[in-house]
């Protein structure tokens, strides 16, 4: 099956080391409601229509389970930490395929009674949860009549997560991430960076492309990067444009607008000639201001 059997495929100029055998990983691209259990019937038909096409990494976008018609209703929603409706659907789902699944963000009960952590939770083939990541860096946006405050109902992240994974190691962002890349260095050498996103078109026309691929030149890394992509019942729309890119910035596979999933091939040998070839990241200095 080709790399652009899923979604439709616009490659770049193709890297300078040949691939051979490779590990199928696949982004699922949505246009989320605010009906919760609708919303996980969707990405569990896309899941499962990733994983018969051999992917054994999957993963969801931001907010693919309540794209709500006001901010607060994902507060309403929030679950504890280690069980809910939308855990226990990725925890499931993972075991059921047997995949690794990251769940692309999910709103987790906090300390603030009126926010939430907007967590990406990866589950391994055997449904257990691997890894948390509460996102960081808050969008916050006003150009003419779009205004966007992601801290009114979200409390930020502190941590940066690496997880160990049978792909390599996966370094794990979210949406807005993107624009820091100091934080894509303090992950130390990762070989997946996974950023699930709900770029608004505005921003995403704009940067979203140029933003993922840098991500992957500077780091010499595979991005994996599922998006939300559409037009929302809360009046949103959002960019799309999922795809997955590698290390030398060759977009694989992409999808631009609509439900649907991409997939492609990372190996970790190309990755390693690569990074013997251009070893950057072996000479980057600290700089005093």
């Amino acid at each position: 099956m080709s790399a652009s059997s899923f979604g439709k495929a616009r490659p770049h100029v193709a890297s300078p080391v040949a691939q051979s055998a490779a590990t199928r990983i696949a982004a699922v691209q949505m246009a989320s409601g605010p009906n919760v259990e609708g919303n996980l019937n969707e990405a569990r038909r896309l899941v499962e229509k990733a994983a018969n096409g051999g992917a054994k990494l999957v993963a969801l976008p931001e907010y693919f389970a309540i794209m709500g018609l006001r901010d607060q209703d994902k507060v309403r929603v929030r679950e504890k930490a280690g069980g809910g409706p939308i855990q226990d659907f990725l925890s499931a789902t993972a075991k059921k395929h047997k995949i690794w699944l990251a769940g692309g963000s999910v709103p987790l009960e906090c300390s603030a009674p009126d926010k939430v952590r907007n967590s990406c939770l990866i589950y391994d083939d055997k449904g257990r949860l691997a890894a948390r990541y509460d996102k960081i860096h808050l969008f916050g946006f006003e150009m003419g009549q779009e205004r966007y405050s992601e801290e009114r109902t979200i409390e930020p992240g502190k941590d940066v997560v690496t997880v160990d994974s049978p792909f390599g190691k996966l370094g794990i962002s979210i949406c807005y991430d993107l624009r820091f890349p100091e934080l894509y260095r303090a992950m130390k050498p990762v070989d997946i960076i996974l950023i699930p996103s709900a770029f608004t078109e505005t921003t995403g026309r704009a940067h979203w492309e140029t933003l993922i691929r840098a991500r992957a030149i500077e780091n010499l890394a595979y991005v994996l990067a599922p998006a939300q992509g559409g037009y929302h019942v809360n009046g949103r729309e959002t960019h799309g444009d999922s795809m997955i890119v590698d290390p030398w910035g060759v977009v694989l596979d992409r999808l631009t607008r609509g439900s649907g999933v991409v997939a492609a091939g990372v190996n970790l040998d190309h990755l390693r000639r690569l990074r013997e070839s251009l070893p950057a990241l072996t000479h980057r200095t600290l700089y005093r201001c």
